[in-house]
């Protein structure tokens, strides 16, 4: 009634003014608000109504699919093994837009979604005509948007229109858009004929799973913020299958007016529109009158949080390696990975001012890096916090000594109790010297391990040669170029705490050809190179070194024996290290200046072993056990070792040879020992040889392998075989006197 009332009372104005020509009484009619927007309410109807005739299918048929290719511009996220967050990345624009499925979002906040926006959202096909109906005569009558006759699926189309059209923008120009506000569209007739076309669309080609999902990722939450998740982390600082009722009340609320409601900078604003979706949902029955009132009572949090940084060295890797990909798995454990993150900021803090540390834990019967922490702090930059330490070159001190020691028990050149001298020794202008400054007299290798003496391992590196020493860890993937010198024995190379724990995995499980790695996902790689297993010592060896690290001696209150672990302390006190694993699981940690500087009474079992125990404490209060002792161990000592393997020092070998309990010029086979067994692998087949080594007995010495020939230098003690097959092979050894010599063993 009040439409004719207003036109007749227009109409007798116009008249009364007999003077205006005909044209004025129309213009008059026109100039009324209400009408005019009556007019346009109806015109929009009307094609409402006509898209609704019998021609709905002919028109369905014709509808194309939907180009999303400019609303997927999402963030990359980082996330551990078992999809929790790590770290996330803004978009090429400035934005936070985190992928999110509908699975991952609290039930009550659909409820509530659904209530306050869409109670039909399931059953229409797009667009709802009496809600159109409703919202334009509510327009026309009060002058104002009441109510909106927008559907979920509308909303979706706008937000869509809004993004390609601001990423075409952005490629007319060149450049990515530097506003980091969510986009907003210009309203108009003709915008809102568009939006309902694309609805249509959208309907047509995507479920109303789907649908749903693009509203999850492309909602507008105030700033750089879009979609749930972003929000959810930003003003809750948790995921969203975690929303309480309140939080995802307001999560439905802001994107109606993203700016005006931000919690951080309009709480009160905030508040108002998130009763009003909780009084709603009470009112329609959606939620109790309990769980309404526990909701209205919570306070609105004004502030936004930061997102989750956590391993932000790794995740800046991978993300470098891996640019294609949105989501990218890791291998980390989130938990653990905080815990240690903790534990090493506070160890730095407590040694003293400019120190970091870094840590790596790793399933060594895997494989797989469950943390990684490359700093003390990555916001620190008093100590060089941005810097990833884990790949930093620096000086491994004594950690390269377990090597040493097992690669001369694959020599056949010692045994762990194999009495060395650790005295005064001078290699051209090279004079080694203990730690302590001390000389020990005769230790067994076991002994001289344990204590880490440097002398004692410079010995056995000069028997090896450095060449051989270096050539072996490039054989197993380690590539790295040592120099030819004596010095490496005590860290006199250059060493990255990722190589070191490569190395390590060999001796606490050398049966597995694993590859150290920190990606789940197939198809994605580190930025390093992963390297491919092959033994860089034999199970016999690594279980002799393994043995010999479960009996050093523990930091204070830390309990013996239950890991195998050694320390190294580099020249200045530059550098302590610590590498411990027990039957599952091997830890890493470095403790230094990434500067290089050098730090007061900075060692490796002060500063860098408290640090490993409470790492491993961290993984779980019980240690794993170690396996079983391989076949062809050889657990004698003292007199009852084989004469070769009594002494290390060649003098103390003499003097056992002339003594009445030796057997003279008796020949012996050193290596391999007796019972041995060695794995061969397809892949090493063609490269696969068993050393050869004979002490005693008149040269030249004739080799045999079941009774075959063995070719050999005349003169020499030592020799090779290569196997073609496996089984069990027999190895004899005959000297010009006759005298002979036989073991058996394996090839696996």
């Amino acid at each position: 009634m009040k439409v004719w009332s207003y036109i007749r009372q227009s109409l007798e104005r116009a008249y009364n003014k007999s003077a205006l020509p005909l044209f004025a009484w129309i213009s008059s009619i026109w100039r009324g608000v209400f009408f005019r927007r009556s007019v346009l309410a109806l015109t929009l109807l009307a094609g409402v109504f006509i898209i609704s005739d019998a021609s709905w299918n002919q028109m369905m048929k014709r509808l194309a699919p939907v180009d999303l290719s400019d609303t997927f511009n999402t963030s990359v996220i980082v996330v551990d093994r078992n999809d929790h967050l790590l770290r996330a990345f803004t978009t090429t624009n400035g934005r936070w837009q985190l992928p999110l499925s509908q699975k991952d979002v609290a039930p009550h906040y659909y409820d509530l979604l659904l209530n306050f926006e869409d109670r039909s959202f399931y059953k229409h096909q797009g667009i709802v005509p009496k809600a159109f109906l409703r919202a334009a005569w509510q327009w026309g009558k009060n002058g104002r948007i009441i109510s909106g006759g927008s559907t979920l699926t509308m909303q979706v189309a706008r937000l869509i229109s809004t993004h390609t059209s601001q990423a075409h923008s952005s490629r007319m120009k060149g450049q990515q858009s530097k506003d980091h506000k969510a986009p907003r569209n210009r309203k108009s007739l003709w915008t809102k004929f568009a939006q309902i076309k694309l609805a249509l669309r959208l309907e047509k080609h995507l479920s109303k799973q789907q649908i749903m999902e693009l509203y999850l990722q492309l909602a507008p939450f105030g700033g750089n913020l879009e979609g749930v998740r972003a929000a959810s982390l930003a003003y809750f600082g948790k995921e969203p299958k975690s929303l309480s009722l309140a939080e995802a009340a307001t999560l439905v609320a802001i994107p109606q007016s993203p700016e005006s409601r931000r919690p951080d900078r309009f709480p009160n604003r905030a508040k108002k529109a998130r009763d009003r979706v909780l009084h709603r949902a009470f009112t329609n029955g959606v939620i109790s009158k309990g769980d309404y009132f526990y909701a209205l009572r919570q306070k609105m949090i004004a502030k936004r949080l930061a997102f989750p940084m956590i391993a932000p060295h790794l995740s800046e890797q991978v993300k470098l390696a891996n640019n294609k990909d949105k989501i990218i798995k890791t291998t980390l454990q989130r938990h653990l990975q905080e815990k240690l993150e903790t534990l090493a900021r506070s160890h730095a803090h407590r040694l003293g001012k400019g120190l970091s540390a870094a840590i790596l834990v790793v399933n060594h019967q895997t494989g797989e890096v469950l943390s990684h922490v490359g700093a003390a702090d990555y916001f620190d930059h008093d100590r060089f916090g941005p810097i990833d330490m884990t790949r930093r070159i620096r000086s491994p001190g004594s950690t390269l000594k377990p090597f040493i020691y097992g690669m001369g028990f694959d020599a056949g050149l010692a045994h762990p109790e194999t009495l060395i001298e650790d005295a005064p020794v001078r290699y051209g202008l090279y004079a080694p010297e203990n730690f302590d400054g001390k000389f020990h007299g005769t230790v067994t290798l076991r002994k001289a391990l344990q204590t880490s003496l440097n002398i004692p391992a410079v010995k056995l590196l000069a028997s090896i040669k450095p060449a051989r020493f270096s050539a072996r860890f490039r054989y197993a993937g380690i590539h790295k170029t040592m120099p030819n010198n004596l010095a490496i024995a005590l860290g006199g190379v250059g060493f990255s705490l990722f190589d070191l724990t490569r190395g390590y995995l060999h001796i606490a499980n050398p049966e597995s050809a694993v590859e150290l790695h920190t990606l789940k996902s197939k198809g994605q790689t580190t930025d390093a190179k992963v390297f491919k297993h092959r033994p860089l010592l034999s199970r016999q060896a690594a279980f002799y070194v393994s043995h010999i690290l479960r009996g050093a001696t523990p930091p204070k209150n830390a309990k013996p024996g239950e890991l195998a672990y050694k320390t190294g302390t580099s020249y200045g006190y530059r550098d302590g290290w610590a590498v411990g694993f027990d039957g599952k699981y091997l830890v890493a940690v470095w403790i230094g200046r990434p500067d290089g500087g050098a730090t007061t009474n900075l060692t490796g079992i002060g500063a860098a072993g408290p640090l490993l125990f409470d790492a491993f404490q961290h993984i779980g209060e019980k240690r794993e056990p170690f396996a079983a002792a391989p076949s062809g161990i050889l657990t004698a000592s003292g007199d009852d070792l084989p004469p070769p393997l009594r002494f290390f020092d060649k003098k103390k070998r003499r003097m056992t040879a002339n003594s009445k309990d030796a057997v003279i010029d008796q020949v012996q086979i050193a290596f391999p020992p007796k019972g041995a067994e060695f794995y061969m692998s397809n892949q090493r087949r063609n490269k696969f040889q068993i050393a050869l080594k004979a002490t005693g007995g008149k040269l030249p010495l004739t080799w045999l392998v079941d009774g075959r020939l063995v070719s050999s230098k005349a003169f020499e003690r030592e020799s090779s075989f290569q196997p073609n097959e496996k089984g069990f092979v027999e190895f004899s050894v005959i000297d010009a006197l006759g005298k002979t010599d036989r073991v058996q063993i394996r090839v696996r």
